[in-house]
């Protein structure tokens, strides 16, 4: 069993700032990482050069990477779910145990060439996946909460976890860098 960890998209100056952590090493990844570690789940966290300019194929090749089995645990957040939606929507033959989306969005921003999001879900994911959890933090964006919306009409069996106090699932909204929540869920 494996878990693969993908961050979401960060602002430019968050990029470059030396005040931030990596996108890979911020908000509660590090220690999710840390709790499948101690769990004997090999759980890798790829860092996508450029992130807040967000370029499909260099996604692709930072990700696919790491190995997707029936045994792995996916874990996207933010523009991170929505690149696994994206992910495992065009490879129709990709089978894994769990898929947890925290407030996954399909919001592009500015900043792109608009084509990143430029797919249609696949609704047989559904039969492809174990378990597929979403959370939402009533708080956050209408984007995200479009994508969410999305994601929920096309896929049949998402469960959804919603949050009332929260928005993004930031270490600043959350107040801690723990989250025990999703890892219970993958747990489960």
């Amino acid at each position: 069993m494996n878990a693969i960890i993908l961050h979401g998209r960060p602002g430019k100056k968050e990029y470059y700032s030396d005040e931030h952590p990596s996108s890979s090493n911020y908000h509660w990844i590090p220690w999710l990482q840390k709790q499948l570690m101690i769990r004997d789940i090999k759980a890798d966290t790829p860092e996508i050069p450029n992130a807040y300019a967000p370029d499909w194929q260099t996604w692709c090749t930072e990700f696919e990477r790491f190995e997707v089995n029936e045994g792995t645990i996916l874990v996207g957040h933010s523009n991170g779910g929505g690149f696994l939606v994206r992910w495992l929507s065009e490879n129709p033959d990709i089978k894994v145990k769990f898929l947890g989306l925290v407030a996954p969005s399909f919001n592009e921003g500015e900043l792109t060439d608009g084509d990143f999001f430029d797919f249609k879900i696949d609704s047989s994911i559904a039969s492809r996946v174990g378990r597929i959890v979403v959370f939402n933090g009533m708080k956050d964006s209408q984007s995200v909460h479009d994508s969410i919306e999305s994601i929920v009409k096309e896929i049949d069996g998402v469960e959804l976890r919603e949050f009332e106090n929260l928005a993004h699932f930031c270490v600043d909204d959350m107040e801690s860098e723990k989250f025990p929540e999703l890892l219970e869920e993958i747990l489960k």
